[in-house]
């Protein structure tokens, strides 16, 4: 198979094309090592290339503000920093989920004292 010349201009969707078929043959796994390499090598190259054709496409990127007069749209350029500001706080993660304590099934109000074993000699 001819190796393709990366550092030709090609479109995003050639190029996915090819990472996506460099990633299934590495996974595949029927390559030798050196051939596992150098695949591995251009599918970086391709990789920042996507990567590259993707910044430029986001400063391209306008976003529609209102319409004038005649009803033509009026846009503005997109700003593509972030958004989170460093004197806020991160959203919180969500909390670990806690299994709901399981009915007593004697009955007895499922009270234990310290160093009393729970029922049926297990730990849970």
């Amino acid at each position: 198979m001819p190796e393709p010349d990366v550092d030709t201009p090609q479109n995003f969707e050639k190029s996915l094309s090819q990472l996506q078929q460099i990633v299934h043959d590495l996974e595949d796994g029927q390559l030798g090592l050196e051939v596992s390499l150098a695949r591995f090598e251009e599918g970086i190259q391709i990789s920042r290339h996507c990567f590259r054709i993707l910044e430029q496409a986001e400063q391209r990127i306008e976003i529609l503000t209102g319409q004038d007069a005649a009803g033509n749209p009026l846009t503005a350029p997109f700003d593509a920093t972030a958004t989170f500001e460093g004197g806020e706080k991160p959203a919180k993660k969500p909390g670990r989920r806690r299994a709901a304590a399981k009915p007593d099934p004697q009955g007895d109000g499922g009270e234990q004292t310290e160093g009393d074993a729970p029922a049926g000699g297990g730990l849970f």
